[in-house]
């Protein structure tokens, strides 16, 4: 008994992850004017594809291998598809993709992604970087930011004559660029960390939208390498990016240069 209610559950979950709440409802309602013996014709006609059709098919197989009722299971539809909507409300997330393409997959390119966060930030922006250079749309948004109150602040890896590990300025040529954003850098390694460098890549605007990849802010990361990221709008993934930012500052493990 348990595991058929296991395989009725699944197939529940299956059911509101893939039609439409209105169609969710409209499913629930017709099946508490049936039972299992004549769900399948009773349903035939709500969805409309050949994927959802299939769905509920294997809904109405695992109904009747149980001792639900009409309502329970028409109470279980909906209170599954009121928590699915919910938390695809609460916290979205995009395949980002720069390189090649292929006609299965649709994702968002690094730069678009990129300046929806930055363009996303009313109060705060924070973003770290291995590098930054060659990337004019990207400055052009953190200038614009800056301009409409935004407190942008940039944690990038130091260079050579600064105790990093890279030839070029990059933290100097970025206090050009966009004067007003507050600098840090990760200078004090203790042991453990001692030869690290700051090779994280993340854009978070006020604690509610994250974009994690593996691009630094760089023309060929835009526009020309191979890179994957995941764009995260809601729910604890940005909360937590910022609590970990301002301990970072706090504890001075990254200090403003």
């Amino acid at each position: 008994m348990a595991y058929d209610l296991d395989k009725l559950l699944d197939a529940v979950a299956a059911v509101v992850s893939l039609v439409s709440p209105e169609k969710v409802q409209a499913i629930a309602i017709r099946i508490r004017r049936t039972d299992a013996s004549k769900a399948v014709g009773s349903l035939s006609g709500v969805v409309g594809t050949p994927a959802a059709a299939g769905v509920v098919d294997q809904l109405v197989d695992a109904w009747r291998a149980t001792t639900v009722t009409a309502d329970e299971l028409a109470s279980m539809l909906l209170a599954a598809g009121y928590v699915f909507t919910k938390t695809e409300k609460q916290q979205s997330t995009e395949l980002v993709w720069t390189g090649p393409t292929t006609p299965f997959v649709s994702a968002r390119r690094t730069e678009q992604a990129l300046l929806q966060v930055i363009n996303a930030a009313s109060s705060t922006l924070f973003i770290t970087s291995f590098v930054a250079y060659d990337f004019s749309s990207i400055v052009r948004a953190l200038n614009a930011a800056n301009d409409r109150g935004v407190v942008v602040s940039m944690l990038l890896e130091s260079s050579q004559g600064h105790g990093g590990s890279i030839s070029i300025d990059v933290i100097g040529k970025m206090r050009t660029l966009v004067p007003s954003a507050t600098l840090y850098a990760w200078i004090d390694k203790n042991d453990e960390f001692s030869g690290g460098r700051v090779h994280a890549k993340v854009a978070l605007a006020d604690r509610t939208i994250c974009f994690i990849t593996s691009a630094n802010l760089t023309g060929h990361a835009m526009e020309k390498n191979m890179e994957a990221g995941v764009l995260i709008t809601g729910g604890q993934i940005p909360k937590l990016l910022d609590v970990h930012f301002r301990a970072l500052v706090e504890l001075r493990h990254v200090i403003s240069v």
